[in-house]
């Protein structure tokens, strides 16, 4: 299983710091949507000369215009770019096109699907590379939130899939035994007084 660290900072300069001192512990450095509306490509671009062995991903969660947007980011630098799974399948196929041709990847985030399962096979279909069994921060501040959802409908789903909302130190081991590919740790990692030691024991925990 990989290990992702989601850069909510909202700075090129924030997310060059946090990527330098947690990179060798990840797999995939993550630029946060709030970042790259901030900040734009340049972001995407100045990640990826930084860090030229790490998988890139721009989270751009894309709902229109797939194929514009995601060239534009693989053009940028980025290796993997998020499409909404609430987006229509032309949107879909349009970024699967713009990958494909970049030799790169399509990421389908389930974000506010109510049928995560059965929409995350339909986008495997349509060429996304996995998708992102993800509850966003203001779902996770909902009363009756429960983490073990997304674990059950990630294992219900029967293809790639990676958990994002939640992962901690706590929760990796249930991550990891759910089928996950990869884990995606934002707070965990960025909140805390040390980050290069936070994701450093999360891939020590990582089997």
């Amino acid at each position: 299983m990989k290990l992702q660290v989601a850069m909510d900072v909202l700075t090129t300069a924030d997310a060059l710091a946090l990527a330098g001192k947690v990179a060798e512990h990840v797999d995939i450095i993550e630029l946060g949507t709030p970042l790259i509306k901030a900040e734009g490509l340049r972001a995407i671009t100045a990640v990826k000369e930084a860090h030229p062995d790490k998988i890139v991903f721009a989270d751009l969660k894309t709902m229109d215009a797939g194929e514009l947007e995601a060239d534009i980011a693989f053009s940028a630098g980025a290796d993997l770019v998020t499409v909404l799974g609430t987006a229509g399948d032309s949107t879909i196929v349009g970024a699967v096109k713009a990958a494909k041709k970049h030799g790169k990847g399509i990421v389908v985030d389930l974000i506010g699907v109510a049928d995560k399962a059965a929409r995350a096979r339909e986008v495997i279909a349509l060429g996304a590379e996995f998708v992102e069994m993800h509850a966003g921060l203001d779902e996770q501040a909902e009363e009756g939130f429960t983490f073990n959802t997304l674990l059950s409908d990630g294992a219900d789903s029967g293809v790639a899939f990676s958990i994002a909302g939640g992962v901690s130190v706590a929760t990796i081991e249930a991550v990891q035994e759910s089928g996950a590919s990869v884990a995606v740790a934002g707070g965990a990692i960025y909140g805390a007084a040390d980050p290069a030691a936070a994701a450093a024991e999360l891939r020590a925990a990582i089997a």
